[in-house]
């Protein structure tokens, strides 16, 4: 094997490494939210990591969290589609998919979201630079999740999702189905493009308003 095929299978080595240290950032955070263990959260992400305006730092973030995680008692959060795309070697971007349950006083309340990921890697190691999400809805079990305002959170003001906010896609295709569909077909974007061009090439959507499971605003 040559120098160029050695350097090429270790180029992909990394690269896979990469994604599955990321990957494992998703299903940790998910874990780490239902024991409420507010150390493993706070170790994902970066130590420098921003959590407003004005105030930054894993302990920062550990506040932040136990305040936004003592709005509900038992709670699941399970993992689904995850794409990843990489700016460099050490920056990347990604979303996935989640589905959560909470306990909220006397309600049982599902959640389906995607979280807006930033990541970027330190001395090897990946971790979350950024985390928002884009919600879907947010009701009692007892109720279908149908209609306007899908965020019926209890106790605060009823509102709508940003689940489709950072794709045009979807408003496009309900403006005109048919045209939507007959329209000539783009070429296949590269792999490191694709959340980009379903983004119109817009910028990532890291200021979204976001809604955090009984609290607005990112984290």
């Amino acid at each position: 094997m040559s120098s160029v095929d050695l350097a090429a299978l270790a180029a992909k080595v990394e690269r896979l490494d990469a994604i599955d240290q990321i990957r494992q950032l998703a299903s940790k955070y998910a874990i780490g939210i239902d024991m409420r263990d507010m150390d493993a959260i706070a170790g994902l992400y970066v130590e420098d990591v921003k959590t407003s305006k004005t105030e930054s730092g894993r302990q920062s973030m550990k506040q932040v969290m136990a305040r936004v995680l003592s709005n509900f008692t038992a709670s699941v959060h399970h993992v689904g589609n995850h794409i990843i795309e990489f700016d460099d070697a050490d920056n990347a971007h990604g979303i996935v998919y989640c589905r959560c349950e909470h306990e909220v006083g006397d309600k049982w309340v599902p959640m389906y979201l995607h979280y807006i990921d930033n990541y970027r890697r330190v001395d090897g190691r990946w971790y979350f630079r950024r985390r928002l999400n884009a919600t879907l809805y947010g009701v009692d079990m007892l109720e279908r999740p149908v209609g306007d305002n899908k965020l019926r959170w209890p106790g605060r003001p009823v509102a709508e999702g940003n689940w489709h906010t950072p794709y045009p896609s979807w408003e496009k295709f309900w403006k005109d189905p048919v045209a939507a569909g007959d329209a000539p077909v783009l070429p296949t974007p590269e792999p490191e493009k694709f959340l980009e061009r379903m983004r119109v090439g817009g910028a990532k959507p890291y200021t979204a308003v976001t809604f955090v499971e009984g609290k607005t605003g990112g984290k």
